[in-house]
Parts: C-alpha cells; sequence; structure tokens
C-alpha cells in the first residue's frame, strides 16, 4: 500500500527467536539507489503497524 517492500518471517534465526519469545521479524534492505524519501515512508510505515497492533 506504502510502496515499501519488506520481507516478514524467521529469517534463518529461529532457535534465538524462540529463546527470546519473538514470533516473528520484518526485514528492510536499503541500497545506494534508496532515498530520504523511501527511508522516510519506511518509518512511516513501521510507525503505522506500530500503532495499529499497539507494540
Amino acid at each position: 500500500k506504502m510502496g515499501v517492500a519488506v520481507r516478514t518471517g524467521h529469517h534463518c534465526t529461529q532457535p534465538v527467536m524462540h529463546h527470546y519469545h519473538i514470533e516473528g521479524t520484518v526485514r528492510a534492505s536499503l541500497a545506494l539507489y534508496n532515498n530520504i524519501q523511501d527511508i522516510d515512508t519506511l518509518v512511516d510505515g513501521i510507525l503505522k503497524v506500530k500503532q495499529i497492533t499497539g507494540q
């Protein structure tokens, strides 16, 4: 919806996540072609999810 691509899941860290009782993570990767607006959009999306989930 916001034009940001992320990956969700365990990212090959299931034992660590289980130890810390973490159900899943979201990973965003930045590259040289990303700009400040891309980062601002990502942060806005993270804040929106945080507001919706209350976490």
